[in-house]
């Protein structure tokens, strides 16, 4: 069975997001870049479902600038068998990812495609199960526990109310969650050995997908900063500011 792992390029998670002063979006010149968190997950997921002789081949997907390939070599550092980039110089939104990945699902057959829940960049959450819809198959989100046996998976998953656990026939789409598993330390000889596996380098035009973004973002800005707090007196003085400047009694 082939695991099919889409990992996308974001800044990384401990640099400090700074806005353009025109408004236009986030400045990430100059500023390191790194996986996705949730992805290395999935990529961790799929690598460990390998070993376990559970899935045949690994194939690590990206969809972006040429920089991408970075990504692809740290997933295939992690252990992914070889790695597909769909380079493009447009803005990918989540409906023109999930589009290239179901051209990509077509073309592969995997049996399982394992995912982020969200990038950490737009938080959109929305890929993986934009791409369960185009496919038809069956998906299960946030995942915390994995098992797959006997063309089922079985997922654990945490919800409001507590745990549920869900069983789909595969093929089927999985997005992580943070507990599912913590991400190995990619060694040397592993960074090594990933520069020697196989990249494929593809045009979305190649798999005959329109990435033209549908969303136009109008304006990015940080969030307003929050005002000092100040000491009341006495009770009396906390209520009036309440109802006559918070306005909330």
């Amino acid at each position: 069975m082939k695991v099919l792992v889409p990992v996308k390029r974001v800044v990384d998670y401990n640099v400090k997001v700074r806005v353009k002063s025109d408004g236009t979006g986030v400045d990430i010149a100059n500023v390191k870049m790194s996986m996705n968190p949730f992805d290395e997950i999935a990529v961790e997921e799929a690598v460990r479902l390998k070993e376990k002789g559970v899935a045949t081949e690994v194939i690590a997907v990206s969809c972006g600038v040429l920089q991408c390939q970075e990504t692809l070599r740290t997933a295939m550092a992690i252990g992914a068998d070889r790695a597909i980039l769909v380079e493009t110089a447009e803005e990918l939104q989540p409906l023109a990812v999930a589009k290239l990945l179901k051209a990509l699902v077509d073309k592969e057959q995997p049996g399982l495609v394992i995912l982020g829940k969200q990038a950490i960049d737009d938080d959109c959450n929305q890929t993986g199960q934009m791409l369960a819809a185009l496919l038809g198959w069956p998906q299960a989100t946030f995942a915390s526990k994995v098992d797959v046996a006997d063309g089922k998976t079985t997922i654990l998953r945490e919800i409001d109310g507590g745990m549920e656990t869900l069983s789909l026939s595969l093929p089927a789409i999985i997005t992580t969650d943070l507990r599912l598993n913590e991400p190995r330390y990619v060694t040397l000889p592993n960074i090594m050995k990933a520069k020697k596996k196989q990249l494929e380098n593809l045009k979305p035009e190649d798999l005959g997908v329109d990435v033209k973004p549908r969303i136009k973002t109008l304006k990015v800005s940080e969030p307003a900063k929050r005002s000092a707090g100040v000491k009341v007196a006495d009770v009396a003085a906390l209520v009036d500011k309440l109802r006559n400047e918070a306005k909330v009694i």
